[in-house]
């Protein structure tokens, strides 16, 4: 079964930057959209960012303007650079390709902003 592998998590101070990644360990086929949800302690799951088949982008407003969402079409990756990272930031990362008719999910990856 394919399986979505996420790298990139980490620890870093306020104000600096990350780059995750999110590859399939094989080909899938009729992806909707691959998408980055987050999930602090004690909170729900939040959807951060979408990346659309058409190319199309929508962000959180909580990070707008800080995170940028690419993908790679041919290796099947999704990417999630995070800029002026802040302790809000803080979460468990989890990438989501949406595709038809299964919807797959990366295991998580820890973020950690220290103020």
């Amino acid at each position: 079964q394919v399986q979505l592998v996420e790298s990139g998590g980490g620890l870093v101070q306020a104000g600096g930057s990350l780059t995750l990644s999110c590859a399939a360990s094989g080909p899938i086929v009729n992806i909707n959209a691959m998408r980055w949800y987050r999930q602090a302690p004690g909170s729900q799951r939040e959807l951060v960012a979408t990346i659309r088949s058409i190319g199309t982008t929508n962000y959180a407003d909580s990070v707008k303007g800080r995170f940028t969402i690419s993908n790679d079409d041919a290796k099947n990756t999704v990417y999630l650079q995070m800029n002026s990272l802040k302790s809000e930031d803080t979460a468990i990362y989890y990438c989501n390709f949406l595709a038809d008719p299964t919807s797959y999910w990366g295991q998580g990856t820890q973020v950690t902003v220290s103020s």
